[in-house]
């Protein structure tokens, strides 16, 4: 590591933060975030066996690094996000799977519904997609262990009088025959479709049957196999949720400690921050905080109700959704979120007290 690069990183606050890597040129190749700068920036340069070929690949390349600060780790997240889509340095894109997108469709077709993944939403008629999700492997490992567990692995899928090679294996109900056992395929579909929708977890069941009885006959690579195909699962369901939330565009008022005497006021429609600023909390009173973010929702989320949102969903949109949601789903987010009805003129002193109940958990 050169000199220079040694005392810049020895120098780095152990404060959250933003990190902008930089080759010999200096082109910014890699954007990273931390809630403490230093000690993540030293992480590449000390006890670095562990590290991924990219990773090592990427240090040889870093001459020089910039740094910005933000006052919580919350902010380094969005930060980061925000960097690597205005920047689209080359090490961030070789670190995520190259093709965008995925998506699982149920497709109408004879003799009976197929289950596909593409990279592009089915257009067929009838049919219903799901996603986009950004992991390719997670997407297909979920939807073998589905298929598996239920018994639908079939390998003809298209036959409608003979049953496949996998029904004699064990692997499928038997729907390619058609009969009752299309019937069943059929249940199973809805199963699969009220899984993707949020409503059953008759599926999830089923997975988890299949690795207990692995476990009981003591054969630990089944049953880790299934563990495996839950995880997936349970991911798509996550992804599915944080989509759902970016589609809601919801107002979210977030209020963070910085120190003793400041919180960090942030305010996001959907998945964009629309403004940020410092409170002297240890100056201000509840009723002049209530009053001074009172204004500031009331100001930002209105006009932003006026603009369409017409950004499509994207990798960075999701990943920005993704933070978003992981936060507030966190014990130490303290955060409201505000109904529309809440900004109009009659919905002032229900805005207020919420924001007095902000206050008073975070504070």
């Amino acid at each position: 590591m050169p000199a220079n690069l040694t005392e810049k990183v020895a120098d780095l606050p152990l404060s959250p933060g933003v990190y902008l890597m930089k080759d010999s040129l200096g082109h910014i190749i890699y954007v990273g975030k931390a809630k403490q700068l230093r000690k993540r920036v030293q992480s590449y340069f000390y006890n670095n066996k562990g590290h991924s070929p990219k990773v090592k690949q990427l240090v040889k390349h870093i001459r020089d690094l910039e740094y910005r600060l933000t006052d919580t780790e919350f902010e380094a997240f969005m930060l980061e996000c925000q960097l690597i889509k205005e920047i689209k340095p080359m090490y961030n894109r070789k670190m995520k799977n190259p093709l965008a997108y995925s998506y699982i469709s149920i497709v109408d077709t004879a003799p009976y519904r197929q289950i596909e993944i593409g990279y592009e939403p089915s257009t067929q008629a009838n049919s219903l997609s799901y996603g986009p999700y950004t992991s390719r492997s997670t997407v297909e490992r979920a939807v073998q262990g589905i298929k598996e567990s239920q018994r639908i692995l079939c390998s003809s899928p298209h036959s409608r009088t003979t049953r496949c090679l996998n029904h004699s294996l064990g692997l499928c109900i038997g729907m390619c025959g058609g009969g009752e056992a299309l019937k069943r395929y059929e249940e199973i579909v809805g199963q699969i479709i009220s899984l993707l929708n949020g409503s059953g977890n008759s599926i999830i069941d089923g997975l988890e049957a299949r690795m207990e009885e692995a476990a009981l006959r003591f054969d630990f690579e089944a049953a880790a196999k299934y563990r495996d195909y839950l995880g997936a699962v349970h991911s798509l369901l996550h992804k599915e949720q944080v989509i759902g939330f970016t589609g809601e565009n919801k107002n979210i008022i977030v209020l963070e400690q910085v120190d003793g005497q400041s919180h960090k006021l942030i305010l996001i429609k959907g998945s964009v921050i629309l403004y940020r600023t410092r409170l002297a909390t240890g100056a201000l009173d509840c009723g002049q905080l209530t009053e001074v973010i009172t204004a500031a929702a009331q100001e930002h989320f209105r006009i932003s109700s006026l603009v369409a949102a017409a950004e499509e969903m994207s990798r960075h949109k999701i990943d920005e959704a993704q933070i978003i949601y992981s936060y507030l789903k966190s014990s130490s987010g303290n955060y409201l979120l505000v109904p529309p009805e809440w900004l109009e003129d009659t919905g002032t002193a229900k805005l207020e007290e919420g924001i007095n109940g902000l206050i008073g958990s975070a504070l």
